[in-house]
């Protein structure tokens, strides 16, 4: 299983700002600079972030991005499927829908593995962060 570079990247977007800066926006070449991506790209996985409700964009000489809702609780899976979407990652093709024992198995496994992301938050991760890193 594997998941798209986008969401590596938001991941480690939220991180630093619940690290670094939670109230004070950053711009998105602050931000694309420290994960060495293009400003352009980054700028189509922010927009997922502030449609999921995640952080706010602000305009002009002081804008950026920060963080929005109730940022100390926002889980890995939030932001998981803020970009990936919320699609089971395995779906069987031979028409046996819920019957088929191998979806069972499948779908049994990305419940636990979501239940485990739903509990890590990126605020419990920032606490973890070395000082010199964030």
């Amino acid at each position: 299983m594997k998941y798209s570079k986008a969401t590596n990247y938001a991941l480690h977007t939220m991180l630093f700002l619940v690290a670094t800066s939670p109230d004070k926006p950053v711009g998105v070449q602050q931000l694309a600079e420290r994960q060495q991506v293009s400003p352009t790209y980054l700028s189509k996985i922010l927009t997922k972030l502030v449609k999921a409700g995640m952080i706010e964009s602000a305009s002009g000489a002081n804008g950026g991005y920060k963080l929005k809702r109730n940022w100390e609780q926002i889980s890995f899976l939030d932001i998981i499927h803020a970009i990936e979407g919320t699609a089971s990652l395995f779906d069987c093709s031979l028409n046996h829908n819920a019957a088929c024992l191998i979806q069972q198995v499948m779908v049994s496994a990305e419940e636990k593995m979501e239940e485990h992301l739903r509990n890590q938050t990126i605020f419990e991760l920032a606490q973890k962060m070395p000082k010199h890193l964030a």
